[in-house]
Parts: structure tokens; sequence; C-alpha cells
């Protein structure tokens, strides 16, 4: 009968081992669980970070590209406009011209 105790002595021992050996295991695998979570949380919050920083690239090269549009129509009016004004400062000098150079100028 002692042998029968002291077998079930060794196998109580046995499996608390395991079972010891078991819990660590599963430390292990829910720490490792938990890191693999916040690297996935990190990397989801890292893409919205990218993703709403896109958008505002996306909206300052849309507002540019206006402003820009805005800016070439301001330049074409002018140099419109500065053709019509040296068309009429030409024609200005020229009745001067004629003026002065006219039958009284003579």
């Amino acid at each position: 009968m002692a042998r029968a105790d002291s077998k079930a002595g060794q196998t109580r021992a046995q499996e608390a081992g395991n079972l010891e050996e078991a819990l660590h295991r599963l430390d292990t695998a829910l720490a490792l669980l938990e890191t693999a979570v916040a690297r996935k949380l990190e990397a989801e919050r890292s893409r919205g970070d990218r993703e709403t920083e896109f958008a505002l690239l996306e909206e300052d090269r849309v507002r540019l590209a206006a402003e820009l549009d805005a800016a070439g129509a301001r330049l074409a009016r002018m140099t419109s406009t500065t053709g019509e004004v040296n068309r009429r400062l030409d024609r200005a000098i020229e009745t001067v011209e004629d003026v002065l150079s006219g039958p009284a100028g003579r």
C-alpha cells in the first residue's frame, strides 16, 4: 500500500508540475497575444494618422491648384490690360507728336 501511496504522490507531483508548466505556457501565450494586439492597434492608429495626413495634403494640393489657376487668370488679365495701356500710350504719343510737328509747330 505504501507503494501505491508513493506512486499516487508521484503522479500528483507530476501533474502539479505539468499544471505549473501549462500555466507558465499560458501566461507566455497571453503576454504574446497582448503584445500582438497592442502592435495591431498601434498599426491601425498609425494608418489612420497617415490617411488623415494624406487627406490634408490632398486638400492643400487642391487649394494650391485653385490658387495657381486664379493667379494665372489674374496674370493673363494684367497682360491684356498692359497691352491695351501700351497701345493707348502709343496713340497718345503719336497724337502729341502730330500736334507738335503740325503747321503751328514748324
